[in-house]
């Protein structure tokens, strides 16, 4: 299997890049009506706020279209820059041509080949979405996705699968039609005039093995900058799961540029836990650092106080809202590692191991938490004031350290 590396071509999505030696980049999306203004723009700014670098919206009738340029006003006179990407289907092509401004506002089109039309009219209106990225030098993203599959292109290469020598079983021939639809869509825009360095490409499966095999496929026969998620992936810690699972594989091959986490928010839940997820899985594979970690042990009959499982919350709860304004201060912090651990089993070494750690007392254990910094040993902690003076010494160790 050739490895991908990312060095795809770079492809600029407003002040963002994409591929080559950049970060994979976070991208997140947006689940309001976009033509209500105050709601797109407040669930943007917590997406942005959370960590996404790039936010798609809806762009599916002439209400949103016409929107559009409102959101983008109102995001940039509060300082929320982040790029918008407008997911296009069926009427891309009418929407892009009847308001300019929608279509320079954003950074990004979304574009899926088997959602632009059907027989001649498909090449004319895939052409005309194109036609307008070029004009205002937009980038686009070819967004195959398998519950939504060009028939034209289905009915062509399932006959010529049936013709050949060596037929493929259907879930190959799937995957095969998937990247097929993903390359020639690509070409076709290029034709066009569009450049290599404007486009990134996704092939979006519900199946993690799937997933895995098409983006395999399409890192062997393109450069093109690509774009994983697994669709549909469900709620909660399935899609969650399910999700690290695939592009965890994909990610430490060195394939994809971009990512985002497609999960079914719990009623009432933030649409910025896919956000959360994107990074912990990229700061877990050491490809990127957004926020300090918090190494915690899982407990067991050494630990029958639940003590140092609220510190570990408490301190995971302090690092993430000490971090909007810990990230401008104290570059690099956003690497720091925390130990909070329940018994002398592990805890003195973990702690070591961690820029700074606590090892409190297990049962039958003195009821003393030393402290490490840096892997020596500074100071005991004892009585009811051990969680504060900790964050004390957090924030002390964050001053002196990570000070520009």
């Amino acid at each position: 299997m050739a490895i991908h590396k990312r060095n795809a071509y770079q492809v600029a999505v407003g002040q963002v890049m994409v591929g080559g030696d950049f970060p994979v980049a976070v991208q997140s999306m947006t689940n309001t009506d976009t033509s209500d203004v105050a709601a797109t723009v407040a669930q943007v700014i917590d997406l942005a706020r959370a960590g996404s670098e790039l936010v798609r919206i809806t762009v599916n009738n002439d209400e949103s279209a016409a929107a559009v340029e409102q959101i983008r006003g109102e995001l940039d006179a509060v300082g929320v820059a982040v790029p918008l990407v407008g997911d296009f289907h069926f009427n891309g092509h009418r929407l892009l041509e009847k308001y300019p401004d929608c279509a320079r506002a954003l950074a990004k089109y979304r574009i899926n080949p088997g959602n632009v039309g059907s027989g001649e009219k498909k090449d004319e209106q895939f052409n005309a979405m194109i036609e307008k990225a070029i004009e205002y030098g937009k980038a686009v993203r070819i967004g195959v996705n398998w519950g939504s599959m060009d028939k034209r292109l289905v009915a062509r290469m399932m006959d010529e699968n049936a013709h050949s020598a060596s037929p493929l079983d259907a879930d190959k021939m799937t995957r095969e039609i998937m990247v097929a639809s993903a390359l020639e869509s690509a070409a076709q825009a290029e034709a066009v005039g569009l450049g290599a360095d404007r486009i990134i490409l996704s092939c979006k499966m519900s199946g993690v093995q799937d997933l895995i095999a098409v983006y395999q496929m399409l890192a062997e026969r393109c450069d093109y900058a690509l774009h994983l998620g697994l669709t549909e992936a469900g709620m909660g810690s399935k899609g969650i799961v399910a999700s690290t699972a695939a592009l965890s594989v994909l990610l430490q091959q060195g394939i994809g540029d971009t990512i985002r986490i497609s999960l079914t928010p719990e009623p009432g839940g933030s649409r910025t836990t896919e956000v959360k997820v994107a990074q912990q899985i990229l700061q877990a594979l050491e490809l990127r650092s957004f926020t300090p970690q918090v190494i915690a042990c899982p407990g067991c009959g050494r630990t029958s106080s639940s003590y140092f499982q609220q510190l570990a919350q408490d301190i995971q709860d302090f690092l993430d809202a000490s971090m909007p304004s810990w990230r401008t201060e104290y570059p690099g912090v956003e690497e720091m590692k925390v130990a909070v651990m329940g018994c002398v089993v592990n805890g003195p070494g973990e702690s070591k191991h961690a820029n700074i750690g606590i090892s409190l007392p297990g049962t039958g254990e003195q009821p003393a938490a030393p402290v490490y910094v840096d892997g020596m040993k500074t100071v005991t902690l004892k009585g009811e004031n051990i969680a504060v003076e900790f964050q004390q010494i957090i924030e002390r160790y964050v001053r002196e350290r990570y000070s520009p």
